[in-house]
């Protein structure tokens, strides 16, 4: 947290679900986590710095789709996402947090608003990639209650996390 204008303590990242009214935002914060972060995605900054608006609302135009920022002062600090897979079932992805506001828990609050989305689908269970070498990252998920599962290739880990019943 940082001092606010008046002394206090400020409130913090707000969450925010996305809309494709909001990607400017999410493209702000796609493109700031692939630059500052490349080595925690697979994805590369060349392959999502082209294409235009539409491009960049598409994605949340789907409905099987969902989209979380974390926003502070204005700007995307933050960020996850939600995509239901072919065989269904949901998976987290694209999660960063700037580095300013790391430390604070903000990427267990992003994470459990995707949690909350994939439970509302129905799902059971919510599944992710990540790198391997990507050390903290695995360690965060651990910390989650994620645990190892089949698949994955090579470099990247196949994890999962129960979700408890279906609502």
């Amino acid at each position: 947290m940082r001092p606010a204008p008046d002394g206090g303590a400020d409130e913090g990242p707000v969450l925010r679900a996305v809309t494709s009214a909001d990607w400017v935002l999410w493209r702000r914060a796609r493109l700031a986590s692939l630059a500052v972060s490349p080595e925690a995605f697979k994805a590369r900054l060349a392959d999502w710095d082209r294409g235009g608006e539409e491009r960049w609302r598409a994605r949340f135009d789907d409905p099987a789709a969902y989209g979380v920022l974390a926003v502070l002062g204005g700007r995307p600090v933050g960020m996850a996402a939600g995509l239901l897979a072919p065989d269904a079932v949901p998976e987290l992805r694209s999660v960063w947090v700037a580095r300013e506001a790391r430390g604070h828990g903000l990427a267990a609050r992003l994470i459990a608003s995707v949690e909350s989305w994939a439970h509302g689908t129905g799902a059971g269970t919510l599944r992710l990639s990540v790198l391997a070498a990507n050390a903290p990252a695995v360690a965060l998920y651990e910390r989650l209650g994620y645990t190892a599962a089949d698949g994955g290739t090579g470099d990247e880990r196949v994890m999962t996390k129960q979700l408890g019943d279906a609502p």
